[in-house]
């Protein structure tokens, strides 16, 4: 399966002499991200008169144009009969809530049982898209919302669109320690230098930013919605982690367990049964591929969170 049916050279119209080749060829091509067309052309992939161009060339009017589409090998994964909870879907894009204990996509050791595998098995023709047309992802333990294209282009317009932060994601968090309010962390993020399963701010690692703002506040904990920025691995468990505040339960970053104060021994109970990072993706907002219109879903937050809340409601106010 190629990216497009189309092997027929095309002629660039005489009308847009002096505009740059890649935006010329995004115009042709409304099924084809700009950004795309850009690796084909790099990748010699697209010939203008039997030469390879820099998408930046300035084109004359006339010159005929050869696409040399790349076969895309079906995906290996098996596509799985699992439960699949579905927000939103189209001929475009799905947008699906992630349970907890779910991976995104296989890895050493699970070859199975993740949210792509479902995906599969909904959508057949997602085999032969990049990772499954899964374009961010969610932690293992972090529950939430997550866009999954259904076509390349697609699937570019997604990429593209978290590339130039015009896909919103805003997440719900609890977090140990009292905050006073909202903020901002900028810190790269890296590789740990000694445990590579764990991320870490280094001077040397990767941009990152994360925004935050209290939504309620606890003698020893904060309620948070967070934006990102930037999508890292572990971003906002490291970030909240690095300025002192860690996600409850996050059994990597979290450190010891912070109880809050006048729980009695059932409500102490149900606080310890709580084993994952307290992290869910709760809006989603962009644009969507095909009509440009700007969309937006919510996912209200799981029960182990509210449950949480709760427990740190009643502690403060006493009942």
């Amino acid at each position: 399966m190629s990216d497009d049916s189309t092997g027929i050279p095309m002629i660039l119209p005489e009308e847009q002499a002096g505009q740059r080749l890649d935006a010329v060829l995004s115009q042709l091509l409304p099924e084809t991200s700009r950004s795309r067309i850009q690796t084909l052309v790099r990748d010699g992939r697209i010939l203008v008169d039997g030469v390879v161009e820099k998408p930046s060339a300035r084109i004359r009017g006339g010159e005929q144009v050869e696409i040399n589409w790349p076969e895309i090998e079906p995906s290996t994964w098996l596509a799985q009969d699992l439960p699949l909870h579905i927000l939103y879907e189209d001929a475009d894009i799905l947008v699906v809530h992630k349970p907890a204990g779910q991976l995104t996509h296989p890895g050493a050791g699970h070859a199975d049982g993740t949210l792509v595998n479902a995906v599969l098995a909904h959508v057949p023709d997602n085999a032969y898209l990049p990772r499954g047309g899964i374009v961010h992802r969610l932690d293992k333990d972090t529950t939430g919302l997550l866009v999954v294209a259904k076509s390349e282009m697609a699937r570019q317009s997604l990429i593209d669109q978290l590339g130039d932060h015009t896909m919103h994601r805003e997440y719900l968090a609890l977090v140990m320690g009292p905050m006073t309010g909202g903020g901002r962390v900028d810190a790269p993020i890296g590789r740990h230098a000694h445990d590579r399963l764990r991320m870490t701010v280094r001077d040397d690692g990767r941009p990152a930013q994360t925004e935050y703002r209290l939504v309620e506040r606890f003698p020893r904990h904060s309620y948070l919605r967070l934006r990102l920025a930037t999508g890292r691995t572990h971003q906002i468990r490291v970030h909240m982690t690095h300025i002192g505040h860690p996600l409850v339960g996050d059994p990597v970053y979290g450190g010891r367990m912070m109880v809050p104060q006048g729980l009695d021994e059932v409500a102490l109970a149900h606080w310890r049964q709580f084993r994952r990072q307290a992290l869910h993706a709760w809006r989603l907002r962009l644009y969507h591929p095909e009509s440009g219109a700007l969309m937006t879903w919510e996912s209200p937050l799981p029960a182990d969170m509210t449950e949480l809340l709760t427990l740190l409601r009643d502690a403060r106010d006493g009942h």
